[in-house]
């Protein structure tokens, strides 16, 4: 039995994409000459990302067998106790997360040689996805917050490289800067949890911390608004997840993750799968010990992952944009992570990840597929009957619809059950409101997963009645020689990664719930008050295996509810599509609340952006250039003047002046003395 592991190895993993990225990105791009040429740029990210995802899986089975490690690698610097460490922490979490990063990484690598294939910046996107790659797995195998925030912030950074790809084009600037100026928000949160951290342990060091845990937990301040004391701990949570709110798309900071779609579709698959969106909810698993100390805190992200399930949901039936439908399933699903976190069951959360990653980076593909092989019309209005063009795709697509809407026996319906079970047993407040959401979620995601299946694979073929065909160019110019406008399969590096992918969105779920949930894999890596938050420790009393939970999931209310929504979908837009107008027009003004998304980024845009534009204008004009320099600096200096200018009167050059003076003096210091001191 393995019971050590090789830092030299570890070390290894997130290395290797950095070296790819590195080769691609200087000697591979037209700043650094274009030495190596494309073959060469895609073969050396592609290599590091497989050597990386080999070295993972086989750290995966040593700590299947029960190695561990936790060590520092390097020591940067010391601030009198505090030591600031690069270092990894590796338990079954991490190595979890580590399979997974770059199985999907390695997956849209391959893919990206069909879909970027006539790209100018072929080289440039190929060098960011590999540090894209070497950031997340910096910050998952990290042992300290410092490791953590820089994993953080180097995932904020690229993505808004990628999202910013084609950067000629101002919908996709507008997005990238979107993106980074609200996570700078929620990161602003993350960065104050931390400094907390580090104020009251004097440590960075996860273990450390958590040593400590209970100490912060007994630390109180007065209530600034008066009522009972505040919890240190509880403050703390709610920062960090500020910070998860912005990387894994929360409401309200959620609204940077649709404008995304604007990057390349390969990028797209690897934020919304496993990278980017996923940092929050690992990082609130693995601060699992601080966060059970705070009830407060977990029921605060209850309610705001519940009304992220369903509300985006919501968002995601109306959109026409087949990308984009997919982006609104990856927010509602986030939300359902944290529905799962705030009931404590942070197992059940990353699970969800897990399957997540696998039938997300599936559609997302598939999605990127079909786009190819209708020369890049991404609009589901004017698809249809793809099907037979695209046998592959196809059935691809509809296995990862499967599996998000929770159909039982595939991956998502595994982990999608488990967190509505488990909401179900909570004993928190805001466990009620979660659960309605997450139960009433199950249909809105069957509908619009299936509304978007129906409009562009069955029915009616509507391509040549879109009046923005792209006529077999897309918007970068690219010929793709199909002026017909009928659908083709892709090439063989876009459909083997779909195949692939599909596999684990199948049966990774069933093969994997037990250990995950209720054997010892996460037992050392997350930490559950079962006494006071006894939702998994329920939901394991009633779990009889993967095949008696199938058996027992085609009776339960989630299964109908998903059979609900597919059939409505199948009605309203295969049998009589005029229902879906019909409705439209029924409920028009909810439609322009959906329409407006909920008016989130009219908020942001008129009240929040412009408020904080003319604070920063009265700051300016009024306290920079009115008190500042006007009052200080130039006051200061008129002030001096003018004594200076009195002054001078007083200096005429001429000795008979001087004397004078001199003897008036003597005259006043005598009179003084004579007449007024005695």
């Amino acid at each position: 039995m393995s019971t050590t592991l090789s830092a030299t190895t570890l070390l290894a993993v997130p290395l290797a994409p950095l070296a790819g990225a590195l080769i691609a990105g200087i000697l591979g791009t037209t700043f650094g000459g274009n030495v190596i040429g494309r073959r060469a740029s895609h073969t050396a990210t592609i290599l590091g990302v497989l050597v990386a995802f080999v070295l993972s899986v086989s750290t995966l089975m040593d700590v299947i067998d029960g190695a561990r490690f936790n060590a520092t690698i390097y020591e940067w610097m010391r601030i009198g106790s505090l030591k600031m460490e690069i270092g990894f922490m590796v338990d079954g979490l991490t190595a979890m997360m580590m399979c997974v990063v770059t199985f999907v990484s390695l997956m849209v690598h391959l893919y990206t040689i069909g879909y970027m294939e006539e790209d100018a910046g072929y080289n440039r996107f190929f060098a960011y996805i590999s540090l894209f790659t070497f950031s997340m797995l910096m910050l998952v195998m990290s042992n300290n917050l410092l490791q953590l925030f820089f994993g953080w912030e180097a995932v904020g950074l690229v993505s808004y490289l990628l999202i910013g790809f084609w950067y000629n084009k101002p919908t996709a600037i507008f997005a990238n800067m979107k993106a980074f100026l609200v996570n700078r928000v929620g990161d602003f949160g993350f960065i104050l949890g931390i400094g907390l951290i580090v104020a009251h342990t004097g440590s960075l060091n996860y273990t450390e911390i958590f040593a400590k845990a209970s100490e912060l937990g007994a630390i109180g301040f007065a209530n600034p608004f008066g009522g009972a004391d505040w919890l240190l701990v509880t403050v703390i949570c709610i920062c960090l997840f500020i910070g998860a709110m912005g990387k894994s798309a929360q409401f309200p900071l959620h609204v940077w993750l649709p404008d995304s779609m604007e990057g390349p579709t390969p990028i797209s698959a690897l934020i919304h799968a496993a990278t980017m969106v996923t940092a929050g909810i690992f990082m609130v698993s693995r601060m699992s010990p601080l966060f059970e100390l705070s009830d407060t805190a977990l029921n605060f992200i209850l309610i705001i992952g519940a009304i992220t399930a369903l509300f985006m949901g919501f968002l995601g039936i109306i959109q026409n944009d087949i990308k984009r439908v997919v982006a609104y399933s990856t927010l509602s699903q986030l939300g359902y992570m944290t529905v799962a976190l705030g009931a404590s069951v942070y197992s059940v959360a990353v699970f969800h990840l897990m399957t997540h990653a696998f039938f997300k980076a599936l559609l997302f593909l598939a999605a990127g597929s079909v786009i190819m092989g209708l020369h890049h019309n991404q609009d589901i209005r004017w698809m249809g009957g793809v099907r037979k063009y695209m046998p592959i795709t196809w059935i691809t697509f509809l296995l990862g619809t499967l599996a998000l809407i929770g159909t039982p026996l595939f991956s998502g319906f595994y982990s999608k059950d488990s967190i509505i079970e488990s909401v179900h047993f909570s004993t928190l407040p805001a466990a009620g409101f979660a659960y309605a959401a997450v139960l009433a979620g199950v249909f809105v995601t069957s509908f619009y997963s299936f509304r978007l299946y129906f409009l562009v694979f069955h029915g009616k073929e509507r391509y040549d009645q879109n009046p923005d065909a792209h006529n077999g160019h897309d918007d970068h110019g690219h010929d793709h020689g199909h002026g017909d406008g009928k659908p083709h399969e892709t090439p063989w590096v876009v459909t083997v990664p779909l195949v692939l992918l599909a596999i684990p969105s199948v049966f990774i779920g069933f093969f994997t719930i037990e250990p995950m949930l209720f054997g010892s894999f996460l037992k050392d890596a997350i930490t559950i008050n079962a006494e006071l938050h006894p939702a998994l420790s329920k939901f394991a009393e009633i779990f009889h295996g993967p095949m008696a939970m199938t058996l027992h999931g085609f009776s339960t209310p989630p299964f109908w509810l998903a059979l609900a929504g597919a059939v409505s979908a199948w009605y309203m837009y295969l049998i009589n599509p005029s229902v879906p107008a019909a409705i439209g027009r029924a409920l028009k003004p909810v439609m322009t609340v959906l329409e407006n998304k909920y008016y989130l980024d009219w908020f942001n845009e008129n009240v929040i952006a412009r408020g904080a534009r003319a604070l920063g204008t009265g700051l300016w004009k009024g306290g920079d250039r009115g008190l500042i320099e006007g009052g200080v600096v130039n006051a200061s200096w008129k002030l001096v003047g003018w004594v200076s200018s009195v002054v001078r009167q007083a200096q005429s050059g001429y000795l008979y002046h001087y004397a004078l003076v001199m003897i008036v003096g003597v005259l006043l210091f005598m009179t003084y003395f004579v007449w007024i001191a005695r």
